[in-house]
């Protein structure tokens, strides 16, 4: 009976021997290849760790031989000298990447000092009910700058060069050209700024877009719609562009706060150039933004410009009026962002509004070089809105929709109100609220491209609508600059 027992034990430990020889084998190979995943990582870790020391060495290397070449510029000691002078970086251990960073490192180093070049190209295709000849926001006098919705037919629109570049450690400048389709040629900005000041602080002097409110701060390319909002148009002739200085403080804290202040010339409208000393106008501005969540942001502001005008003028009923006196505007500001987990790429949307209150004193002058001239006091408190939201259901596809409202508001004129002319004397100026309503979408192949179609319903003059059907391009080519938020 022994006997059996012994021979059955001896046969279940040969049957078992191969499987657990063969579970020991799997383990081990597991262990092995588990053991290469690590060495493979830790490899690749210490690859990109040596990159990136390499990266900073020769980052550390470009910033010597550039101030070494601005010490032979400022000093007249030649560069190859200063170069050599500067101090070597330290040695590092090369990895497969490291001819291509250097390549790279290289490149940038002789480009230092050579300007960005960037190309906006746009045109409109235009489809109008009625003659824009005859376009005018009813209620407020006009600007004689960037406003109504252009001419009949095929449209060159405006086109931008820029260039921009640092000009060296302390300074950065930035020259930007704006083309009409009727040959004109205009600066639309440039300016110098700062680079390494500390606490936040950053000055820019020139001509820039100033940063009151949300748009006007953007090129009009980056805008969701063909044209500037009614408000823009009434209060700002398009944009305000100031020549002067702007200072802004970035506060040191987790949301983003911004406060800024700019002097001007005072010579962009709602002002007019009055030959005098210092600046003819201010303006102050305050933002904040933050994080909603993983999906959400919002920025909101409030700005506040005053400026003056001297014989400000323009045409009415073939005659020549002006205006000279003061003028304070209020702006308030929001936008909204959303995308899930905060990845735009397949689907965002996007809400904005801003909100201009104006106020004027001042004098009105009527017919001014003719027999029947005449003065008055004027004083007018107006205001406008719009509100918009664009969303994008589906990569590269947006859509949109805007509402533009201005009130004329209260208009107190002198020459009125003693007998010595009637509201027909001064027809634009008579009280309206125009309003406006446009639908955009658009088709951008990349973010170099976009083609968008717009239509709108404008009613800016009592009893007149006018449908417009926009067609347009915007194409970007070389090296541009980030947008704003």
């Amino acid at each position: 009976m022994l006997k059996h027992s012994v021979i059955a034990a001896a046969l279940s430990a040969a049957v078992a021997a191969p499987q657990v020889y063969a579970a020991d084998k799997k383990e081990q190979k597991e262990l092995a290849e588990i053991r290469a995943e690590i060495r493979q990582m830790k490899q690749a870790y210490e690859a990109r760790l040596q990159a990136m020391e390499q990266r900073l060495q020769q980052a550390q290397t470009d910033g010597a031989a550039a101030k070494a070449q601005l010490a032979a510029i400022a000093g007249g000691a030649p560069a190859a000298a200063q170069v050599a002078a500067a101090p070597a970086a330290a040695p590092y251990v090369e990895t497969p990447a490291a001819p291509a960073a250097a390549t790279a490192s290289a490149n940038t180093a002789s480009n230092l000092f050579n300007p960005n070049i960037s190309m906006i190209l746009g045109g409109t295709l235009q489809n109008l009910k009625q003659d824009p000849g005859q376009y005018r926001l009813q209620g407020f006098a006009p600007s004689g700058g960037e406003t109504g919705p252009g001419k009949r037919g095929f449209s060159l629109g405006e086109s931008e060069l820029t260039m921009a570049a640092n000009i060296d450690p302390q300074f950065a400048g930035q020259l930007t050209f704006s083309l009409s389709g009727e040959n004109e040629v205009e600066v639309e900005e440039a300016f110098i700024q700062t680079r390494a000041m500390a606490n936040g602080l950053n000055i820019k002097a020139g001509r820039f877009l100033s940063s009151i409110g949300y748009l006007n701060g953007q090129h009009a390319h980056t805008w969701d719609f063909v044209d500037a909002p009614l408000a823009y148009q009434a209060f700002l002739g398009g944009q305000y562009k100031p020549d002067g200085v702007q200072a802004k403080w970035l506060a040191p804290l987790d949301q983003f706060v911004e406060i800024g202040a700019e002097a001007g010339s005072g010579s962009a409208f709602p002002g007019t150039d009055r030959n005098k000393n210092g600046a003819g106008a201010v303006s102050v501005f305050a933002h904040i933004g933050d994080d909603i969540g993983a999906s959400s942001s919002y920025r909101a502001g409030v700005s506040y410009l005053h400026t003056g005008a001297d014989k400000r003028a323009y045409e009415d009923d073939g005659l020549t009026n002006n205006f000279s006196g003061k003028s304070n505007t209020w702006i308030a500001d929001a936008i909204y962002k959303w995308a899930p987990n905060g990845n735009p790429v397949n689907t965002n949307f996007k809400l904005q509004g801003e909100y201009f209150r104006r106020k004027e004193t001042g004098t009105l002058n009527y017919a001014v070089d003719t027999d029947a001239a005449a003065s008055g006091d004027y004083r007018s408190v107006q205001s406008g809105w719009y509100l918009q939201g664009v969303y994008q259901f589906m990569p590269a596809w947006r859509a949109g929709l805007r509402y533009d409202r201005l009130s004329s508001g209260t208009q107190r004129i002198g020459l009125i109100d003693n007998g010595t002319l009637a509201w027909a004397n001064l027809p634009i100026l008579e009280a309206y609220n125009p309003s406006r309503s446009s639908f955009m979408i658009d088709y951008s192949p990349s973010e170099f491209s976009r083609l968008r179609l717009q239509l709108a319903r404008d009613k800016s003059r009592p009893g007149v609508t006018d449908n417009q059907i926009f067609l347009q391009y915007i194409m970007s080519l070389g090296t541009h600059a980030a947008h704003a938020f």
